[in-house]
Parts: C-alpha cells; sequence; structure tokens
C-alpha cells in the first residue's frame, strides 16, 4: 500500500507540473480550446452544401405581370438574389467573369406574348459554373420554380396552357465548367492550397529554429536592418514557391487536362502578390511564436479558416454573410479568384483587379505588423 501509495503520490506530482507547464503556455494552451471551438462554428454554421441567395442579374426586354412574377418565384425560391437589373445583354459576360454575380437570367421581348399563344418561349440562364457545387442545385431546380411561379397565374382562359407541357422552356448555358467537371475547379485550388500551407509553416519555423537553435545572437549582431532580415529570410522561400507553382501548374495542364484560357503574366502576377503575403505571414508568426511548434500551431489556426472559408471547399456564396466577411479578408479567397478566373474564365487585369488590391493590401498590412514586432534585441 505504501508503494501504491508514493506512485500515485508521483503521477500527482507530475500532473500538477504538466498543468502549470500548460498554463504557462498560453499560446499552446489556447490552440487546445480555439481550434475545436472554430471547428465547431464553421462547420455548424458556415458550412452549407446547398447554396442559397446566389447573386443573380436580370436582363429584361419587357415588363409584364407575367415576367414579374417569374422573378419573384425565382427569388422567393431561395436559390437566386436578384441584385441587379443590366441593360446590355454583353454586359453579362463581364458580371460573370468578375464574379459579381452566379447567374445572369434573360427574357427576351415577346415573351408573354409567345407564352399567351403557346409558342414555348424560352429563358436564358448563363451560369458560373467553375464551381459545379454552387451552380448545380439552383440549375437543376429552375424549371420547376418557374413552373410552380406561374401556376397562379395560368388560370381562367390560360387553364389549358398550365394543363399541357411546360408553356416554356429555360435554356441554360453553364459556362467556364459546362460538363462540371470537379477537377476544372479543385486542381487550380489546390495551388493556393499548398503554397498558404507550406510557405506560411516555413517562414514562420525559420526566426523560431534561431532562437532554439541559439543563433539568434549572431543573426542580431549582424549590421543588417530589420527589413534587410526579413528579406533575406524569406527570399529563399520565394524561390520554393516558384517550384511549387511550376509543378503544379504542370500537372494541371499535362496530368488534369485542366484548360488554360488566360494570360500567363497574368496568373504569375497573382502567384507572386500571393507568395509574398504568405511568407510575411509567416514571418509574423516568428514573432508570436516562441518554438517551432508554436509555429506550427499558429500556422493550424489560420489554414482552417482559409482552407474553409475561401470557397476551396464550400461553394463561397453559399455561407452566411458573416462568414463571407471574415473569408474576404483571407488572401487564399482572392487568389482563388484570380487562379480560376484566368485559368478558366480568360479573366484579364481589370476584372482580377479587386482581388490583386486585396491581397496587395493585406501584405502591405501584414508587413507593417512584422516591422513593428521585430526587434534588434533578445528581448
Amino acid at each position: 500500500m505504501t508503494g501504491a501509495r508514493a506512485s500515485l503520490s508521483r503521477i500527482w506530482a507530475v500532473f500538477m507540473k504538466e498543468l502549470v507547464q500548460m498554463r504557462r503556455d498560453r499560446l499552446t494552451f489556447g490552440m487546445m480550446f480555439g481550434i475545436p471551438i472554430v471547428q465547431l462554428i464553421l462547420f455548424g454554421f458556415a458550412i452549407n452544401t446547398d447554396p442559397r441567395n446566389l447573386p443573380t442579374a436580370v436582363h429584361l426586354e419587357e415588363q409584364t405581370p407575367i415576367v414579374r412574377t417569374i422573378l419573384s418565384g425565382l427569388e422567393v425560391s431561395g436559390y437566386y438574389d436578384i441584385v441587379m437589373e443590366t441593360p446590355d445583354p454583353r454586359e453579362t459576360a463581364d458580371l460573370l467573369a468578375r464574379g459579381e454575380v452566379a447567374f445572369v437570367v434573360s427574357i427576351p421581348a415577346g415573351f408573354t406574348e409567345r407564352l399567351i399563344r403557346g409558342d414555348r418561349p424560352q429563358i436564358l440562364i448563363e451560369a458560373d459554373a467553375s464551381d459545379p457545387a454552387a451552380a448545380s442545385n439552383a440549375i437543376a431546380r429552375a424549371e420547376a420554380i418557374i413552373s410552380s411561379a406561374l401556376r397562379l397565374d395560368l388560370r381562367g382562359p390560360l387553364e389549358n396552357l398550365a394543363a399541357r407541357r411546360q408553356p416554356f422552356e429555360v435554356v441554360v448555358h453553364a459556362k467556364y465548367n459546362p460538363e462540371g467537371i470537379t477537377q476544372y475547379n479543385i486542381v487550380p485550388g489546390l495551388l493556393g492550397v499548398i503554397l498558404t500551407m507550406t510557405l506560411v509553416m516555413i517562414t514562420g519555423m525559420a526566426m523560431t529554429r534561431e532562437v532554439e537553435r541559439g543563433t539568434m545572437e549572431n543573426l542580431l549582431a549582424m549590421p543588417a536592418r530589420p527589413l534587410e532580415v526579413m528579406a533575406g529570410k524569406i527570399a529563399p522561400y520565394v524561390l520554393i514557391g516558384g517550384i511549387q507553382t511550376v509543378v503544379i501548374l504542370t500537372a494541371a495542364r499535362f496530368l488534369f487536362d485542366v484548360p488554360f484560357v488566360g494570360a500567363l503574366w497574368m496568373l504569375l502576377l497573382g502567384v507572386a502578390v500571393f507568395v509574398l503575403a504568405n511568407l510575411a505571414l509567416g514571418f509574423t508568426f516568428s514573432t508570436i511564436a516562441q518554438s517551432q511548434m508554436q509555429a506550427m500551431q499558429l500556422t493550424f489556426f489560420f489554414f482552417l479558416p482559409s482552407l474553409l472559408l475561401s470557397g476551396f471547399m464550400f461553394p463561397f456564396r453559399g455561407m452566411p454573410g458573416w462568414a463571407q466577411a471574415i473569408g474576404e479578408t483571407l488572401p487564399l479567397t482572392h487568389f482563388l479568384r484570380i487562379v480560376r478566373g484566368v485559368m478558366l474564365k480568360g479573366a484579364d487585369f481589370t476584372q482580377l483587379l479587386t482581388s490583386l488590391l486585396a491581397m496587395s493590401t493585406f501584405t502591405l498590412v501584414v508587413i507593417g505588423i512584422v516591422m513593428a514586432r521585430y526587434r534588434r534585441t533578445l528581448d
């Protein structure tokens, strides 16, 4: 019994020692509770595999009660959120390429007259199908939604139209990925995911490694300014990011047959800004972490919302507003728009300028933070 009591007391001592150690390591302690809470919130509230309220533009060449009924039915369905009306049909391609809308619904002149005559007029729905998961459900339900909306209008003298087959025809133009091939959406996005994961982690561990190995004193003794140290530490990883980019783009083109319809220089510009954003963020993490393990933990804490809220795994437009607001602050969100816009849509510089500016702003803010935190002394 004495031996057993002695054993339990030693276990208790080690247990208390670990609690004290855990309390002192506040970053690790916070991660143990923070990551599960973040996962619970994101998966429970933000993730939606059946996206609704997708932004929709309409091009109307006539204004009649039946047309208004159709538009009202689309909005009430919850899948289509009509955010604008475009008077120029040539503007629709630009709206879809920019990602400002997911659908454009066009109703031609004479639609109501042809509907009453029984000529089955067409309703055109142009869809951004670069992400098949985001558009598929709304497209599949479009005809049933319109038919249900017109049920009350097709009464009395028009009741014979409702008794026959659909008195209209929905024509869908699924742009950028008409066959709904998943690899066309996933593989370009993998470029951003891999760069985020590797570059932030590697750079975050770079400075903490200096501290752990005891070489920080030598680095601080060098006649180098903080910005020069930062540039020197980051430069090798820029090369690594370039190699990763070449490997992934080569595999995308020749292994997965992903189309590349845009300008290569536009994509490389986006990659360059994105790489700098991730490297600067990793350097910032290195000024916060006290060890390589903490730097890795910070990387995962940033990587999780980036993966879930950027539109890589789940449709961005299907998330609630607060989740989209968080996603807009993440560089991966904007990089995915650039890489998919260039490769699948052939988007030009003006169409991607907003995403480039967002990533550039993020990079400058992070560089400002790291320069403020960086110290030329071990204190």
